[in-house]
């Protein structure tokens, strides 16, 4: 499981350096596409039993795409 409430707890109560955005923008990315990577894998085993699943599941995973490319975006304008 991921500690999506504990990471960086820290950064809450202080005033954020470039650096803190930059890592945390860096941690979402790599988040999210480990995320859209595996609803895919799972997307094509689920297909053979529940297509219509399977298709929401890539919908899910192209909206994480979208997201991804958001914090791509932020992260060039820092």
């Amino acid at each position: 499981m991921h500690g999506h409430d504990s990471e960086h707890h820290d950064l809450k109560h202080h005033d954020l350096s470039k650096h803190d955005v930059e890592h945390l923008l860096a941690h979402w990315i790599e988040h999210n596409q480990s995320h859209s990577d595996s609803f895919r894998e799972r997307a094509a085993q689920i297909e053979k039993i529940f297509p219509g699943a399977a298709r929401d599941i890539v919908q899910a995973a192209e909206l994480m795409d979208q997201c991804t490319g958001m914090l791509k975006k932020a992260m060039q304008d820092i």
